[in-house]
């Protein structure tokens, strides 16, 4: 089959005589991909991995068959969407840039017959990432359970992948909205349910924050973890904060991120959602990290209880910009992120018909 691999480091390329992945003997389903969505980590890794991988996370398909004990139910046929670890180098078989792709049930959602496969490609990453950072780790009420008093939070990157769904969310848990991005992205922003919106090339951003919320921010989900996004977080969250309240800053890029003392720092990385073991490529060339089971457990009842709430149409995948060319096109593509040219999108390309 045709897949982009990474061939070796910086270099990546289409080949077309990729191996079929083989379906592995547990509950895993293979998926004929339609369509597939660019990721800042697709890049990175290709930057940095060392050795043979197939890239590629999000994606949208149809079932082509199904493992012998699988968690969730699929029949063949069925229409989803996913998130797989592409790039991995424990299994380089497999990727969602490619014409197949195995993926494990539980982090995978059927799309509604309303959408496409192109609107459904980069929900994958984002429902994972949105549900392990601001839920799991940042112990954020459910969208089920809203807040009753509401409170504030800021979305740091609001036009980001994960920003565009996390502002959503947290309007759903009954938050009021703050967000940051370029002024381009304002009026987007907005009509996600954005509250307030900040010039994130401000300087000053975190300390006009602060001063807006009169000092009483106490939550921030940061979907940059770079740049000075950290900082300007830091700056923004209140100083002091009542008897009972928790000040908390959530990271989905930095693990060694800090801020002062009294403020709750959390991370959270999307591959653990499949609890299994993984490996950093470009560390030391095989730096494993242990499997959480317990990850993919969460993880498999929180895309469960989203795809409830996309078929209702509490929440809409971040805006597409749907390109040509197949996977030689999304070649383009991954060198237009890496360039910084890519901004308040979603890069999708369609790399074959159902």
């Amino acid at each position: 089959m045709k897949s982009i691999q990474i061939l070796s480091k910086g270099h990546a390329q289409v080949v077309t005589d990729a191996p079929l992945p083989s379906l592995p003997p547990s509950d895993y389903i293979l998926v004929k991909v339609i369509a597939v969505a660019l990721n800042p980590t697709d890049w990175k890794h290709i930057e940095r991995v060392d050795s043979k991988a197939t890239v590629g996370c999000d994606f949208a398909g149809i079932v082509e068959e199904v493992g012998p004990n699988p968690s969730k139910s699929f029949q063949k046929g069925d229409r989803v969407a996913g998130f797989v670890h592409g790039s991995h180098t424990l299994r380089p078989d497999n990727g969602a840039f490619a014409e197949y792709v195995y993926a494990k049930p539980g982090l995978v959602l059927k799309i509604p017959d309303s959408m496409s496969f192109e609107e459904a490609a980069g929900l994958g990453v984002a429902v994972n990432t949105v549900g392990q950072g601001m839920y799991q780790e940042m112990k954020l009420p459910w969208p089920d359970k809203p807040l009753k008093e509401k409170k504030q939070i800021l979305i740091y990157g609001g036009s980001s992948g994960m920003g565009a769904v996390g502002i959503q969310f947290a309007k759903l848990s009954g938050f009021e909205v703050l967000t940051t991005c370029s002024p381009r992205n304002f009026d987007y922003v907005k009509s996600l349910g954005a509250d307030h919106v900040f010039d994130a090339y401000d300087p000053d951003v975190g300390k006009k924050i602060r001063e807006f919320t009169n000092n009483k921010l106490y939550y921030v989900w940061d979907c940059v973890g770079e740049n000075g996004s950290i900082e300007q977080s830091g700056d923004a969250l209140a100083t002091e904060a009542p008897p009972g309240q928790e000040v908390r800053y959530g990271n989905i890029l930095n693990p060694e991120a800090k801020q002062r003392d009294g403020v709750i720092c959390t991370w959270s990385v999307g591959y653990s959602a499949l609890g299994e073991e993984w490996a950093i490529g470009w560390k030391g060339g095989r730096e494993t990290v242990p499997g959480k089971p317990e990850h993919y457990e969460w993880s498999s009842k929180w895309v469960d209880f989203v795809e409830q709430l996309l078929k209702d149409g509490k929440f809409k995948p971040h805006r597409q910009d749907v390109r040509g060319g197949g996977l030689n096109g999304v070649l383009d593509g991954l060198k237009e992120m890496k360039e910084g040219k890519v901004s308040g999108h979603k890069l999708v390309y369609r790399i074959a018909e159902p």
